[in-house]
């Protein structure tokens, strides 16, 4: 007898693990709802994201987010953070020895916003100068009141912008603009 499958028996469904990636922004707003409507634009079953927007300077994020993934299985922990307040050597390398990943934008989150729209190699150092430029592009732009579909269909140019302005082995909190948000965006794809 022929060890073939009846048709009428069922193959056992086999589905792929997700991958958990667990986000911890240092801004309560802005970022968490840019992650959380990529997080739906994607709508990609073989990834979970977790965002949890959380103040407090960049090392304590990463403490944080160590802490977090202690509690439950996560395959990725990033911290995303800005440059513009805060000094960022420690949590470098608290996230180095915690096994964290950083998304460094300097000056500013802001500046990743714009990566969406134009390729800007300009020095800018303030929160201020980046908003502006930004509000060329997005007139109605608030931090508190970020919606992902206006950046959505510009999230590949922001990718190839930043990746060329901050390849994977650069320190972006040691360049100005830059930012390392890009590879978030590859993981959630």
């Amino acid at each position: 007898m022929t060890n073939r499958l009846n048709s009428r028996q069922r193959k056992t469904p086999h589905r792929q693990q997700r991958s958990l990636i667990l986000l911890v922004c240092g801004g309560e707003e802005t970022e968490p709802s840019y992650f959380n409507g990529m997080r739906r634009w994607f709508r990609n079953p073989a990834v979970k994201v977790v965002v949890k927007g959380k103040k407090g300077d960049p090392e304590t994020l990463v403490r944080y987010a160590a802490r977090v993934r202690s509690e439950n299985d996560y395959d990725e922990v990033w911290c995303v953070v800005d440059v513009d307040h805060f000094p960022l050597p420690g949590a470098v390398a608290s996230a180095k020895k915690l096994g964290v990943k950083l998304a460094v934008s300097n000056p500013c989150f802001e500046y990743w916003l714009l990566l969406h729209f134009e390729d800007c190699q300009t020095p800018m150092t303030r929160y201020q100068e980046v908003e502006r430029k930004l509000k060329k592009h997005v007139p109605t732009y608030r931090k508190d009141g970020v919606r992902f579909d206006d950046y959505a269909v510009g999230v590949e140019s922001a990718v190839a912008r930043a990746k060329s302005g901050c390849p994977a082995d650069s320190h972006p909190h040691e360049r100005t603009p830059s930012t390392s948000v890009w590879p978030i965006v590859e993981a959630m794809r």
